[in-house]
C-alpha cells in the first residue's frame, strides 16, 4: 500500500507536470465538450478517457457474448477477456504472489464489500470474537459487518464489533489505541485507504502491527484505486476492494482482490450469473491507461491541487475545512488531502451552496456524503478532483467562494 506522501505540494509540481496534464486532460471527451464547466465530484464517479470509450465501442461490436458458457469464438474471446482482467487486477495492484490470489469481480466497493461479509465472513468467526468497523467511515464499510453481526445472531453466534479508534483533530485512525484495543478474540478488521470525507491517506501500513499477524485486514480502496499508486506487495492485508467506476473504468464495475492467506479461501457463495463483462472489457483498459499516465504522477498532480483549495479556503473566515487543520497550507510538510476537500459555509446550507456553484459552472457534491453513525452530524460541500482539473478550475471556484463571504 503506498505510503502518504510528506513533501510540500504547490507551484512548483503544477508547473512541473502542466504539459502532461493537458494532455491527459484532453483524452477527455465529457470534459473537452463542456469548457464552462468544471468536473468536481470524482469522488462520487471518475470521468472516461477515450481509450475506454473505444474499448466499449469495439468490444460490443466485436466480441459481445457470454462468458464461461459458450464454445464459439466471441463467447471464448469473452471468456479469456475476463480471466485476462483478473490477471490485470493482480499486476496493476502489485501482487507478489498472484499464483495464490483471487480476483472476484463485483458491480462496485459496496457490493465487494457485502460479498465478504456475507460468503466469507461467517466461517472465520466463532461465538465471542469480534471484529473492529470503521464507524466514521462510508457507510459501505459499516453496514455490511453488521448485517453479518445480526446473521451471525441468528445462527447463535455472538460476535462483539467495536468501532476503530480515531484521533478526532485529523479524522485519521489512532493506531496507538487500536493496538490497545485489539485483543486475542479480535479476528477481522476493516479500514479505509483514503477517506472519502477528509481526503486523509489512512495510514494502512500500521494496521497490522497494532492489531498484530492473524487478524484479518480488509481494506476499502475505493478513493485510492486510479488515484495514486497501491500496491499489496508490503503492507500485509487480506483484501482490496475498489470501484471500476472510480479508476475510470463504466459504471457497475468493481473487483475484490483476495491474498488468500488467513482463514477460509474466498470464493463467493451461489451461482455465478452472467459478469459485466463490457465493464470488465473496460477496466482492463483504464487500468492500462492509468498504468501509462502514471498514478503517481496522478497523485501528485491531485495533492497540489487539494493544496490550492485548501490554502485559499483557510484565508475565507466564512468556510471551515473539514479533517487535519496543520495541513491547509500549500506549503505544509504534514501528509496533505489526496485531491479531496470537504469544507462548509458558516451561513449558507451545503445543499444551497451546491445549487449556488453549480449555477456558476462548478459540480460538487453536497450532502452527510454517507458517512456512518461517528461521522459529520452536518451537511458539507466536497471537492473531489482527479488528472482532467486544472488549477484555472481551482482559482476560479476559490474566486466564487469569496464573493459568497
Amino acid at each position: 500500500m503506498t505510503m502518504p506522501r510528506t513533501d510540500p505540494q504547490g507551484p512548483a509540481v503544477i508547473e512541473e507536470l502542466g504539459e502532461w496534464q493537458r494532455a491527459l486532460r484532453a483524452q477527455f471527451p465529457i470534459i473537452t465538450a463542456h469548457p464552462e464547466l468544471a468536473y468536481l465530484d470524482s469522488a462520487a464517479t471518475a470521468q472516461k478517457p477515450q481509450a475506454v470509450l473505444d474499448t466499449v465501442h469495439a468490444y460490443l461490436t466485436t466480441t459481445n457474448a457470454n462468458a464461461g458458457r459458450g464454445t464459439y469464438p466471441w463467447a471464448n474471446r469473452t471468456t479469456a477477456l475476463v480471466e485476462q482482467a483478473r490477471d490485470r487486477v493482480k499486476r496493476f495492484l502489485d501482487d507478489p504472489a498472484p499464483e495464490r490470489s483471487a480476483v472476484h469481480f463485483t458491480s462496485g466497493t459496496t457490493e465487494g464489500l457485502r460479498t465478504i461479509a456475507r460468503d466469507w465472513l461467517p466461517e472465520l468467526l466463532d461465538d465471542g470474537d469480534e471484529i473492529l468497523v470503521p464507524a466514521a467511515d462510508h457507510e459501505a464499510n459499516i453496514s455490511p459487518w453488521l448485517e453479518a453481526q445480526r446473521h451471525l445472531a441468528r445462527q447463535g453466534v455472538h460476535i462483539r464489533v467495536r468501532p476503530m479508534p480515531y484521533q478526532r483533530a485529523s479524522g485519521d485512525y489512532d493506531h496507538l489505541a487500536l493496538a490497545e484495543l485489539a485483543g486475542r478474540r479480535t479476528r477481522f478488521v476493516a479500514a479505509t485507504h483514503v477517506h472519502h470525507v477528509y481526503g486523509g491517506n489512512m495510514n494502512v501500513h500500521r494496521i497490522r502491527r497494532a492489531v498484530g499477524p492473524d487478524a484479518v485486514i480488509c481494506l476499502d480502496a475505493a478513493q485510492s484505486v486510479g488515484h495514486l499508486p497501491v500496491s499489496v506487495a508490503d503492507p500485509d492485508v487480506d483484501f482490496v476492494v475498489f470501484s471500476g467506476h472510480k479508476a475510470m473504468a463504466l459504471p457497475g464495475t468493481g473487483a475484490v482482490w483476495a491474498r488468500q492467506a488467513r482463514g477460509p479461501r474466498f470464493a463467493p457463495g451461489g451461482w455465478s450469473g452472467t459478469p459485466n463483462t463490457v465493464g470488465i472489457a473496460s477496466l482492463t483498459t483504464a487500468l492500462d491507461w492509468l498504468d501509462a499516465a502514471g498514478t503517481d504522477r496522478i497523485e501528485q498532480w491531485t495533492v497540489a491541487l487539494a493544496a490550492r483549495l485548501t490554502d485559499g479556503l483557510r484565508h475565507l473566515d466564512a468556510y471551515e475545512i473539514l479533517g487535519c487543520q496543520t495541513s491547509l497550507a500549500a506549503d505544509s510538510s504534514v501528509q496533505q488531502r489526496q485531491g479531496i476537500v470537504t469544507f462548509r459555509h458558516h451561513a449558507i446550507d451545503s445543499s444551497d451552496l451546491g445549487f449556488i456553484l453549480f449555477s456558476h459552472g462548478f459540480m460538487v457534491r453536497s450532502d452527510h456524503h454517507c458517512q456512518g453513525s461517528e461521522g459529520e452530524r452536518t451537511g458539507s460541500v466536497r471537492v473531489s478532483l482527479h488528472v482532467y482539473n486544472t488549477a484555472d478550475e481551482i482559482d476560479r471556484l476559490l474566486g466564487v467562494l469569496a464573493t459568497l463571504g
